[in-house]
């Protein structure tokens, strides 16, 4: 079992990543826990014992889950089972359940304690950890949320392996981001540590920019992520989380080149990492430059103009001001 901690001063946590990492729930929640809520989708084929009075409390499968309807719905069936802040809410599932347990959690009398049993490949490697909380609106995914740091994530790799192909595949997706974050060499790491290996990059990332301020520092976790959340947005290109990021990964690459950033080998490389994992590179058919262009500019962080994180000289970082003809020849490169 191996341990990664997220340095947040009292707010600081552990990530417990390995074989079995469930069955030390109980270890893990906050001293004094007198019930747990826990929160979890009737898909999720994983049981926990939180080893304290419980219930469990389901919300519906799938992106349409993410939701402030959701979100509303688990605060009132908060209220009427009597959570109170002595308490905790548990979140056992993927991304979905994360993220919208976690929003519930820190809405509700103004927060309670969370933790997060991750139970999908792009959790445990993204979604779960550094406290990013929310729920999507029709006009865009997570504009809705809150910075709520959990008591403790597990992130049980057993479980990795009774999900579907498909399922694994979106996680990859978050994985091959972090081979340009500071992970070049996760592949030659056993699946334990390579899970582990990214959690340690998303933590001193989160220990060094927790909210996204001036630095710009935790913006750089959203590589690859400006063109996917616009591809998830527009809603009809099936695509998977993890998927949406390996086009937005190499389009990045592809603009980053045109803004004379990088040279067309780190572009190469960038879709190597991304074969590697047998994740697409291209636009599904179809895609309008348009509609991307004008769903990307609703993106959280472009607060002027245009604004990607792109990798350069110095790195992955955000960059503002796009010239939006840059980015249509990028996106025809990835077509």
């Amino acid at each position: 079992m191996i341990t990664v901690p997220v340095e947040l001063g009292d707010r600081s946590y552990d990530v417990l990543v390995g074989r079995g990492a469930r069955h030390r729930l109980l270890e893990m929640l906050p001293v004094g826990v007198q019930r747990a809520a826990v929160v979890t989708q009737a898909a999720v084929d994983i049981r926990v014992d939180p080893g304290v009075e419980h219930e469990v409390f389901l919300i519906d499968d799938g992106e349409e889950a993410k939701c402030m309807e959701t979100v509303e719905e688990l605060c009132r069936r908060f209220t009427r089972w009597g959570l109170t802040r002595r308490d905790v809410v548990v979140a056992v599932g993927g991304g979905v359940v994360t993220d919208t347990a976690g929003f519930a959690a820190a809405v509700y009398h103004r927060g309670v304690p969370v933790v997060h049993v991750a139970t999908t490949l792009l959790a445990q490697v993204d979604a779960a950890i550094g406290g990013k909380t929310g729920v999507n609106l029709p006009e865009g995914k997570n504009l809705v949320g809150a910075f709520w740091q959990p008591a403790a994530v597990l992130c049980d790799t057993e479980v990795l392996e009774t999900l579907p192909p498909r399922e694994y595949l979106s996680g990859c997706g978050e994985m091959a981001k972090y081979h340009f974050l500071g992970g070049e060499h996760l592949e030659d790491l056993s699946l334990d540590e390579r899970v582990a290996a990214c959690v340690r990059i998303k933590a001193d990332v989160v220990a060094a920019d927790e909210t996204e301020g001036a630095t710009g520092v935790r913006a750089t976790l959203n590589y690859g992520h400006t063109l996917a959340h616009a591809l998830e947005t527009a809603g009809h290109y099936d695509l998977r989380h993890g998927e949406a990021v390996a086009i937005g990964l190499v389009f990045a690459a592809e603009l980053a080149r045109r803004l004379e950033r990088i040279d067309e080998g780190r572009v190469d490389h960038h879709r190597k990492v991304v074969a590697s994992y047998n994740l697409p590179s291209h636009l599904p058919e179809g895609a309008d430059a348009d509609d991307l262009i004008a769903l990307m500019a609703r993106d959280k962080k472009a607060v002027s103009g245009l604004t990607f994180v792109l990798d350069g000289p110095g790195g992955v970082q955000p960059v503002s001001g796009v010239d939006t003809d840059q980015v249509r020849l990028a996106l025809e490169a990835v077509r």
